[in-house]
């Protein structure tokens, strides 16, 4: 397994050790002891599932006090993060990686990251752990087109849910 510091401090791009033979391949998509040696140390309570067409774009989303462990079962996606940790030097800044069913990789974002992603084929079901319950009353979001972030997404036309197209724009929310 390898893991790779992503620019903004505490998120990590994790490629595992994935084994081939005959009959396909096997790999570990999460073991706790192993992921703790790596410096994640997270109690992950709930699995979420997510299926998305070719161009859907979902987020920006953040529950507080959340930390999340992202990867493709099948398909490819542009994930995207961005720092909403108001004291921190790359607050409202933003990066994204690629994530597929190829190379298995995974994006660990800890706690004060807001998260999206994008679909970059025909399909994609994407698998995230959190380590803390799903709650409607605190989640929140802000738009995923918001020009201050400035977002580069690889998409020309976004599927966006009236939900997600409602959010606020990221300098209305309060950050303290």
């Amino acid at each position: 397994m390898k893991i790779q510091n992503l620019k903004l401090p505490g998120a990590k791009l994790i490629s595992p050790t994935v084994f081939h033979d005959e009959r396909g391949y096997f790999l570990e998509s999460h073991q706790q002891v192993r992921y703790k040696d790596l410096g994640i140390d997270e109690t992950f309570v709930q699995d979420n599932h997510s299926f998305s067409k070719e161009g859907v774009i979902r987020g920006m989303h953040f529950q507080a006090g959340q930390a999340k462990l992202v990867r493709v079962a099948s398909g490819k996606i542009y994930d995207v993060i961005v720092d909403i940790r108001p004291d921190s030097p790359t607050f409202g800044k933003w990066e994204g990686v690629i994530l597929g069913d190829a190379d298995h990789q995974q994006l660990y974002i800890p706690e004060g990251f807001a998260h999206g992603f994008c679909v970059l084929s025909p399909e994609a079901h994407v698998l995230y752990k959190i380590s803390s319950y799903y709650n409607k009353e605190i989640e929140q979001g802000f738009r995923f087109d918001d020009p201050e972030v400035g977002i580069d997404w690889p998409i020309k036309m976004a599927i966006v849910s009236e939900r997600d197209r409602a959010n606020p724009y990221f300098y209305e929310l309060r950050w303290s």
